[in-house]
């Protein structure tokens, strides 16, 4: 097909439409364009390639606001995170993630490619404000090294299975729609065992823990997905992917809005009156920021370039610094009198917005 067309386009979808609007529409195309319903039809399964093109990076949440973002250069040469469309695989996988076994899913156990693995991780605010490299151990199955994968122990016999005759998977028909699924009686391996492994018990593969490195890019949000190709699932046929999502921790004096994060400094009457210079925490360490004389509780303040970068690696946000006039909840003898004495000195001239206030406050009742 010619250029690219975009992805809302293409499933006939709003910008805004939901994760249960965008399925909908990806399986009334699919169903429309598949391949077994439109033999000798080339156009037909151009047509189901783009769909499911567009489902894979609709149907994903963080590749979905890049795509936002970005178009379709956000996954130009790999793009941000790695993506490329070109790697959707086949017709018949693409239609199995939505549809199930039934369309594409009978390939038996020995000739189907390790299972997708997902897996939380917990970073801090500053981790995802900056990036980070984390170290990970992930429960994997992988191919039993005993029995090679077999499943049966090594020196014994095994005897095609007679249901799926060695295919490890059946054809089977719902409704007009013809498919395979995996041999219930072999369960996908197309072999009957007639000795087990001693080590994986038959199943042809052993869970290990594996240790990986991750790496968290500056500007992450919380709810991203980090997906490391091959780093699934392992049977003979492949390794399936593993889908890393963050969840980033709260932090005790940061907010993050955007790409800026926001904080609340406590200030005291005389330093608010006077200025003064403050110690400002950063995600980079302490900073100077001077307090201008008259600074009213509230007043917020910008550090640029202090802020966090941009996920796309663009530019980098503000700190904005909220300062808050403290007042003593408690005084001595001494510094009520005091007080009382510099409220008598400085009367009402000095607070121009109070006088302001009442002035329309007493106007209002009378």
């Amino acid at each position: 097909m010619s250029a690219k067309r975009d992805y809302y386009d293409v499933l006939g979808v709003h910008r805004d439409a939901d994760l249960a609007a965008i399925k909908k529409a990806y399986r009334a195309l699919a169903m429309q364009h598949h391949p077994d319903r439109n033999p000798d039809n080339p156009q037909a399964e151009d047509l189901f390639k783009e769909a499911s093109e567009a489902y894979m990076v609709l149907g994903d949440p963080e590749k979905r606001r890049r795509y936002d973002r970005l178009g379709h250069s956000a996954f130009e040469n790999n793009g941000p995170g790695g993506f490329d469309p070109s790697d959707l695989g086949s017709v018949g996988e693409i239609f199995e993630g939505i549809f199930g076994e039934i369309f594409g899913g009978g390939r038996g156990r020995r000739g189907r490619k390790g299972a997708d693995l997902t897996y939380d991780l917990s970073i801090s605010f500053t981790e995802a404000a900056l990036g980070a490299e984390k170290t990970i151990s992930v429960a994997r199955p992988t191919v039993c090294v005993r029995c090679a994968g077999r499943g049966a122990e090594p020196g014994t016999p095994t005897s095609p299975c007679p249901s799926c005759r060695g295919r490890g998977s059946v054809r089977v028909q719902r409704g007009f729609f013809f498919g395979e699924r995996d041999c219930l009686t072999c369960h996908g391996t197309g072999v009957l065992i007639q000795q087990p492994c001693g080590k994986c018990s038959g199943t042809g593969s052993v869970t290990e823990d594996t240790p990986l490195n991750i790496t968290v890019p500056p500007g992450v949000e919380h709810g991203a997905v980090r997906s490391v190709r091959g780093a699934g699932a392992v049977t003979g046929a492949g390794a399936g992917d593993l889908h890393v999502q963050l969840t980033v921790e709260d932090h005790p004096l940061f907010e993050r809005d955007g790409s800026d994060i926001r904080c609340t400094i406590p200030v005291s009457f005389p330093e608010a009156v006077l200025g003064s210079t403050l110690e400002v925490p950063t995600l980079e360490g302490k900073v100077s920021m001077k307090l201008p004389p008259g600074s009213q509780s509230g007043r917020v303040f910008r550090l640029r370039g202090k802020g966090i970068p941009a996920y796309a690696g663009y530019g980098k946000g503000d700190q904005l610094v909220t300062v808050m006039v403290e007042v003593p909840s408690k005084v001595t003898k001494n510094q009520r009198k005091l007080i009382e004495e510099l409220a008598s000195e400085m009367g009402t001239e000095t607070h121009p917005h109070q006088a302001t206030f009442l002035g329309k406050l007493k106007s209002l009742f009378e």
